[in-house]
């Protein structure tokens, strides 16, 4: 078993890992809905956890993500949690790097059912956005100075930012079994990012028809709501747990972004972005090896399969590899 262990260190640091999270927001990994929930009988939330994992991502573009989480799980009384996330995110790319704590996530979750053979559990939460998306090509601008006059600078585009930079609302809830998990959630943004990248800011960046146009603009997006539903399919050996899981997240309302091109007949307006509602789906493989009833190793692998077509919030990730360590006390 400890060879185990080693071994999804040893894939994680080698393989070729782009991850995604979820490619939504956050929410998939909240309250209810969160991986991995280990079910027991005799359901008590009093018991509290503390969970660090360090996750590296690839967008369909060239920044790569790296993420380090801290989540926390505090027993209010026997059947009610409070959880609360606190990521802090690197990411490098052609156009420069960035770095900071991202969006703090927040939840209070309630068993609201339970028999011998399974539990029901339900979340409302949220997340607080740590800076206004609008982090710009003076960090680390070494990286870019090549077209962009000297003395300006411009926002990054969304797949370098490390905070959607909008107060969201979330809720959810799970039915739970030793063999089966089935959860569903939705997340709303309640405000808009100050996101304002613009393409001709960057003067004569290299290929700006191509890679730089590429990113979508994305000025005071308001994101559409998403729908999740997770279904994972849990498999005991001893003191390893493997599951099998499949995650669809529905965008279900268009994106919408402050129309500021130029010659439009609807500049200044808010526009509503076509081709931003749909279906990211991701594939999920888990692991757990449990040291103990307190000491747990966790891996957890992705493979995104279908994505919406048109992503301006920057979410979109090819695959997921994430690793951590959960202490329960």
């Amino acid at each position: 078993m400890k060879l185990l262990s080693l071994c999804f260190l040893g894939l994680v640091i080698t393989t070729n890992s782009y991850g995604q999270g979820c490619s939504d927001a956050g929410f998939c990994t909240m309250g209810a809905m969160r991986p991995s929930q280990i079910y027991t009988k005799a359901i008590n939330f009093k018991l509290r956890s503390a969970e660090l994992s360090y996750g590296t991502a690839k967008t369909n573009l060239s920044p790569k993500i790296k993420v380090v989480t801290l989540d926390m799980n505090f027993g209010i009384n026997d059947k009610t949690s409070f959880q609360i996330k606190l990521p802090y995110q690197w990411v490098k790319g052609n156009l420069g790097e960035t770095s900071g704590a991202s969006d703090i996530s927040y939840s209070f979750t309630r068993n609201v059912y339970s028999t011998e053979h399974y539990h029901i559990n339900a979340t409302l939460g949220g997340k607080i956005p740590t800076n206004n998306s609008d982090k710009d090509s003076e960090v680390n601008s070494q990286h870019l100075t090549t077209g962009m006059p000297a003395g300006t600078s411009t926002d990054l585009p969304m797949y370098y930012q490390t905070s959607l930079g909008s107060y969201d609302i979330v809720a959810g809830a799970s039915l739970i079994s030793k063999k089966w998990m089935f959860a569903a959630g939705i997340q709303a943004a309640l405000t808009k990012n100050k996101n304002d990248f613009r393409w001709g800011q960057w003067g004569n960046y290299p290929d700006q028809e191509g890679y730089l146009k590429d990113n979508s603009l994305a000025n005071n997006l308001k994101r559409g709501t998403d729908i999740m539903v997770r279904v994972e399919r849990a498999f005991h050996f001893s003191n390893v747990d493997i599951r099998l899981g499949m995650l669809p997240i529905y965008r279900i309302t268009k994106d919408e972004v402050l129309d500021i091109r130029s010659g439009s007949p609807t500049q200044g307006e808010r526009i509503k972005v076509d081709k931003t509602t749909g279906l990211a789906l991701t594939a999920l493989l888990n692991v757990a090896y449990h040291f103990n009833t307190n000491h747990s190793i966790k891996f957890l692998y992705g493979k995104k399969l279908t994505d919406r077509e048109v992503n301006p919030d920057g979410l979109t990730r090819k695959n997921v590899a994430t690793l951590s360590y959960e202490i329960r006390f």
